[in-house]
This record gives structure tokens, sequence and C-alpha cells, in this order.
């Protein structure tokens, strides 16, 4: 890997970091420049995580008014998260457990056992940030599983876990979490598409009742 891209990809992560832990509030503008001194580099590799930033769903760019970063999400907006994932992922499960690869089985077992090593929560996302990349990570693979394009780049684009984890960390989550990762990864790998849509839609409907009952969002 170039040094250019090494320092593309730190200063992302910075970046990222900053929209997660609220350095930078929701809502507020992202000046290029001024984050370009904060973090000490050119404005040019600031432009380019900003751009994947976008991507992500973490800022907006309005024209003449630059980027800010996005607004955390509603109760209402919440509850909409979920209902496109339950309407998307419990079928890309069922497809999944028929289309998978031996490769795409190779990679979500090993996602799996993965996030047994990370923590899953802390009062910074530089904590928990590996295993929120691998909790996206499983789903995404899922998805692609299903070896249905358009439904794996819906999934993909919701950046769900993202948003989520923005809201704050739920500590004592990552054994249940965990717990249903594995329940579709057994459907999936015994080649049993009702019964992967089953524990995709379990896992789903669990995680949104963690995100209803937690108590408040992390302080900016």
């Amino acid at each position: 890997m170039s040094e250019r891209q090494v320092l593309a990809d730190s200063v992302y992560e910075a970046a990222k970091a900053m929209v997660m832990d609220h350095e930078i509030e929701p809502g507020a503008r992202v000046g290029i420049d001024s984050l370009a001194r904060t973090l000490r580099v050119s404005p040019t590799p600031v432009r380019e995580a900003l751009a994947r930033l976008e991507s992500d769903g973490l800022v907006t760019k309005r024209s003449l008014a630059g980027y800010r970063a996005t607004e955390l999400l509603t109760p209402q907006g919440l509850e909409e998260l979920f209902e496109m994932r339950l309407l998307l992922e419990p079928r890309a499960a069922a497809l999944a457990a028929e289309n998978a690869t031996d490769a795409q089985l190779d990679t979500m077992e090993s996602l799996a056992e993965q996030m047994r090593g990370v923590p899953e929560s802390g009062e910074r996302f530089a904590v928990f940030r590996e295993f929120v990349a691998l909790d996206q990570r499983f789903h995404d693979t899922v998805a692609a599983a299903a070896h249905r394009p358009l439904l794996a780049d819906a999934v993909e684009r919701l950046h769900s876990h993202l948003h989520l984890f923005r809201l704050a960390s739920i500590p004592g989550a990552g054994p249940q979490t965990l717990a249903e990762h594995d329940r579709i990864l057994r459907a999936v790998l015994r080649r049993s598409p009702e019964r992967a849509a089953e524990a995709m839609t379990e896992h789903l409907t669990r995680s949104l009742e963690r995100q209803r009952g937690r108590q408040h969002p992390r302080a900016s």
C-alpha cells in the first residue's frame, strides 16, 4: 500500500471517529481547512475522507455550503431503518442459504469468530470500531451471498451499523448479537432458507428492541 493511501485511510478513520464520538457534533459544519489543521495534514486527504464519509451517510455535502455532519437517527428514523432491514435482510439470508459459495460460507464463519475477540462497547469509537466493522461485514457478506446484486447493494447502502453505533454502543449486547449471528450462520450452513430468514428476522427484531431500550444517546 502506498504512503498516500495509508495517509488517506488514517485521515478517514480519524475523521470518522470524530463524527462517531460527536467531537464533530450532529448537524455541525465540517470545514475542510479547519479539519486539516486539527489533523495536521493538507486539505487533499481531508477532502477524500469527507467524500468517503458522505458515502457512509455520516456527512452531507450541499452546494456552496460545504459539508455538515448528518443528524442522529430520530426514534422514527430508527423504526424506518429497521423496517427496511426487515424487508431486505431476511430475504437475503434465505437466498444466501441457497446460493452461498464455499468461500462466502468460510468468510461468514471467520467473521463470526473474529467478533468474539474484540470489544463490542466503550466510551470511544476507537474501542469498539473493529466490532462495528466486523458486524457490518457479516451482514454485508450474507447479503452478497444471496447473489442478488441489487439486494446486496441496498443492504450495504443502509450503513445501518454506523448510524446505530453513533447513537451509542449498548453495553452487554455483544454476547446476544454473537448468539444471534450463530443462529443465522448455522441455518445458512445447513442450506435452510426458511430457518435463515427466521433467524435473521429474530436478530433484527431483538436488535431493534435493544435500541429502543437504550437510555440516552452519547453526549456530545
